[in-house]
């Protein structure tokens, strides 16, 4: 494992979290969260897609978008729109500055709420979203670089 691991999105690496604000407009619709990004895109029907989007705390998006019918194919596209809200999260130059200082750093969300999909939780889990963010840090870098030219 490299020496530098960021395995907590906390404290100062707050801003890696799904829960820190970074409002971003789509399609016209502003999101406060990414985590109200995503979750929003989870619902099925319009009417809970807003009242996500509304929700007053990405904790209250995260269990509204727990609570509808979700889009039949969300296992399909579930990796796809987190990276979408992420690049929309990350177009924010004070971000997009955050996201590339951690150069190397391994990203893991690191929790103890049991997401294994998404982080690690007791050293177990498929890391999706540290996957993601290292995707996004990597393409960011690259386009950085490529203007420097």
């Amino acid at each position: 494992m490299p020496n530098n691991v960021i395995d907590l999105f906390r404290g100062k690496y707050f801003f890696l979290s799904n829960f820190a604000t970074a409002p971003c407009m789509f399609m016209g619709k502003l999101y406060v969260t990414n985590e109200h990004f995503f979750q929003s895109a989870r619902a099925k029907a319009l009417k809970d897609s807003e009242e996500i989007r509304k929700a007053s705390t990405p904790a209250k998006a995260k269990r509204l978008g727990r609570s509808v019918v979700i889009r039949p194919d969300w296992e399909y596209i579930k990796l796809d729109v987190m990276y979408l809200g992420l690049r929309l999260k990350f177009s924010h130059t004070n971000l997009k500055k955050q996201l590339l200082s951690t150069q190397e750093a391994l990203l893991i969300e690191g929790n103890k709420w049991g997401d294994t999909y998404w982080g690690v939780c007791c050293g177990e889990g498929q890391n999706q979203l540290g996957l993601l963010l290292m995707r996004l840090r990597e393409e960011l870098s690259t386009n950085a670089n490529h203007n420097k030219i």
